[in-house]
């Protein structure tokens, strides 16, 4: 009786120690797995300069238009992605339809962006 004691005493302490291992081994696959974070603030940056053509704010078409042809590029899914040249947009890759001024401050408008 005393030995089956001691057996069973030996085997919950190994199961102990081997639930704990376990636990901890797989606690460092997902600390070693995970990412710095704190670098995602300046990559967003990053992307948003390389991005410039996604209009934030108040989106003034006259100062997109830098060739002064009264024509811009928009995005007709992501209106306010605007630039002066053709091109892709950043958000969804789709092409850049050329529009009149006037053209895209009424889909900046109907679409709940504010334009100068």
């Amino acid at each position: 009786m005393k030995n089956h004691k001691n057996f069973l005493f030996f085997v919950s302490k190994g199961i102990t120690f081997l639930t704990i291992l376990f636990a901890f081994s797989f606690s460092n696959t997902f600390v070693f797995a995970q990412h710095d974070h704190s670098k995602h603030s300046s990559m967003n940056e990053k992307m948003k300069k390389a991005d410039s053509i996604v209009r934030e704010g108040t989106i003034d078409l006259k100062k997109i238009d830098e060739n002064k042809d009264g024509k811009v590029f928009q995005d007709p899914m992501d209106w306010n992605v605007i630039s002066d040249k053709p091109g892709k947009c950043p958000l969804c890759k789709m092409t850049l339809k050329e529009v009149s001024l006037k053209k895209a401050k009424e889909n900046l408008l109907k679409n709940g962006f504010k334009v100068k």
